[in-house]
């Protein structure tokens, strides 16, 4: 069976099976494949079967559609162990693997495979503390072990991470040949199901000390009388299957499995069960110990704790997540409900000058129109670079030539307002490798923000350019451009200005100044594209002083491709961020 396995994202670790002789769309819709990525399209690409083979193609998707790192165009056939990636979400493409984990482990009924449970241990808090209090050796190395899984279990985040991490320690502890931890599925299963417990369990682990020869000696068997103790009483199992007993003399369903002793703990914490950590050995003559039991409650309670913490803090981030996205809503429904109130002005003032036949006032209703529609695409745009980190595309930049550009766009608005703008650059300036549209557009957040804080008729904004060959302090930059020259754009208004204790905050998103007029993402938006170009943005300001915004960014004349980076993360040319 062909399936689509997630890398990397927010569904990782999932697995989609491809029907074969039905197409696969990939994206947000319902028909598509069930992807939590936001950043994936409605439509965003489709899977096709065509005569044994499956094709991928891109259906004109935002980010694009990449396979291996390259964005495809076109129809592309894809191989085994093809990489796609779809937004944030990373799959590969392949055949079901043999070795899936979750055919590996089958538990059995006691006319399969009898046990008897030799020893139980309760699994509670005194299990966290100490496994075994005696003897003086065992339990200092016990204490050792239970400071290593503390330390393991307070940096592991990644659920999938900590049980891999958490098994291995138990088999550097115990020895055993394999191992496995049986996790509970995300929904209850129907009594009779074939699951334990009245529930459906998975294996989220498996683990053997010899990597096994085939499928079959890669399967552990385990008794359900095992499991089910475990997971029902709470309570750690320590026992052996009758490999002596003249029930099974003649040697076969049994007698094959050849389990000689086994040990099962309950991962739990307070009165939530997660799941168990199993571990068996065919070893001859060897038995687990009552002081390893111990020790593998006190693991499996540790590893409940750490679960419990990672699910309490996901659930925190969950709520923060969405009190964020609240205050984002409220915020930008407020902003453009206030633009949608201007464009419904202007045109019911068109709409008068049409039915009037006085172009006059209709020209006044489409000035009114066309600042409200420039207001919603600033809007988007910051909206879209807030939303999306961008690696800029460097290419050679004449800045004055990019700061005219940027004046042209607020001329009409200067004019309406009877503010000069001024452009100083240095005429002898050398272009710099910079990323034209990133920085175009956050320079003029910062005129958006100066034009609008001067008072009309008096009100002037200069906007001026120079080549700094040897910075001062307050302009030094640090990592590879350290000590090297710089470009410095500085956007001066005579406006209120700014109090210091605003300074701070003035960059924080929904941060705003101008009341019902801005959203407060400007600034924020113009940091991010300045950082993105190893830059830093200066606030220089005081109450009825007027306000001095400096961008300073490395004054590169040539860049070299780092060889680290892939196509995968260079910007798309159709990107509404660059025109496109």
């Amino acid at each position: 069976m062909l399936i689509l396995t997630v890398l990397q994202g927010p569904d990782k670790g999932r697995k989609f099976e491809l029907t074969s002789q039905l197409p696969q769309l990939i994206g947000r819709s319902s028909e598509a494949l069930p992807i939590a990525d936001t950043t994936v399209s409605r439509r965003h690409a489709e899977l096709t079967p065509d005569d044994g083979k499956w094709y991928i193609r891109d259906l004109n998707s935002q980010n694009g559609t990449w396979v291996n790192g390259v964005r495809i165009s076109g129809r592309q056939m894809l191989k085994p162990g093809d990489q796609v990636r779809t937004g944030s979400t990373l799959f590969v493409f392949g055949q079901a693997d043999e070795r899936d984990e979750l055919d590996l482990v089958r538990v059995l009924r006691q006319d399969q495979m009898d046990a008897t449970v030799e020893r139980t241990l309760a699994s509670n808090d005194d299990s966290v503390i100490l496994a075994e209090p005696e003897p003086r050796n065992a339990a200092v190395h016990h204490l050792q072990v239970i400071y290593r899984l503390t330390a393991l279990t307070s940096t592991q985040t990644n659920r999938e991470d900590l049980l891999r991490a958490v098994m291995e320690l138990v088999f550097n502890e115990l020895k055993p040949e394999r191992g496995f931890i049986m996790m509970t599925a995300p929904q209850q299963a129907e009594a009779g199901s074939g699951g334990v417990d009245g529930r459906e369990w998975f294996p989220a682990v498996v683990k053997h000390k010899t990597p096994p020869a085939d499928r079959k000696d890669a399967r552990i068997h385990i008794s359900r009388t095992i499991l089910n103790h475990a997971l029902k009483q709470g309570e750690g199992v320590l026992s052996s299957n009758a490999m002596s007993d003249p029930r099974f003399a003649k040697g076969d369903s049994v007698q094959q499995f050849a389990i000689r002793s086994a040990l099962c703990s309950p991962i739990e914490f307070g009165d939530r069960r997660f799941g168990a950590i199993y571990v068996d050995s065919s070893i001859a003559n060897y038995t687990f110990t009552q002081e390893q039991l111990a020790l593998l409650n006190a693991i499996a309670r540790h590893t409940g704790l750490a679960l419990a913490n990672a699910e309490a803090y996901a659930k925190k981030l969950q709520t923060e997540r969405l009190a964020a996205m609240g205050e984002t809503v409220a915020v930008l429904s407020h902003s453009i409900k206030n633009i949608l109130q201007g464009l419904r002005g202007g045109a019911d003032v068109v709409e008068m000058g049409l039915k009037k036949e006085d172009l006059k006032i209709s020209r006044g209703g489409w000035t009114i129109l066309k600042r409200n529609i420039d207001r919603i695409m600033a809007l988007t745009l910051n909206m879209l670079a807030y939303s999306r980190p961008r690696t800029p595309e460097y290419e050679l930049t004449r800045i004055g030539d990019l700061l005219e550009e940027c004046a042209a766009l607020l001329a009409d608005q200067c004019q309406a307002k009877e503010v000069a703008l001024i452009v100083d650059a240095e005429s002898e300036m050398v272009p710099v490798m910079l990323d034209p549209h990133l920085m175009h557009q956050a320079v003029v957040n910062l005129l958006v923000n100066a034009v609008e804080a001067v008072q009309p008729k008096v009100g002037a904004v200069t906007v001026r350019a120079s080549y700094v060959a040897v910075p001062d302090k307050s302009m030094a930059l640090g990592g590879p451009a350290a000590g090297k020259p710089v470009v410095r754009i500085d956007v001066i208004d005579n406006g209120p200005g700014i109090a210091r204790d605003r300074h701070a905050q003035i960059f924080e998103p929904f941060q705003s100044t101008k009341g019902i007029r801005g959203t407060g993402l400007g600034l924020t938006v113009t940091k991010r594209l300045v950082e993105e170009h190893r830059g830093k943005v200066l606030l220089s300001s005081e109450p009825n002083r007027g306000a001095t915004f400096t961008i300073v960014i490395p004054a590169e004349t040539t860049r070299t491709l780092d060889p680290s980076a892939t196509a995968a993360t260079k910007p798309q040319a159709s990107d509404p961020l660059r025109g496109g």
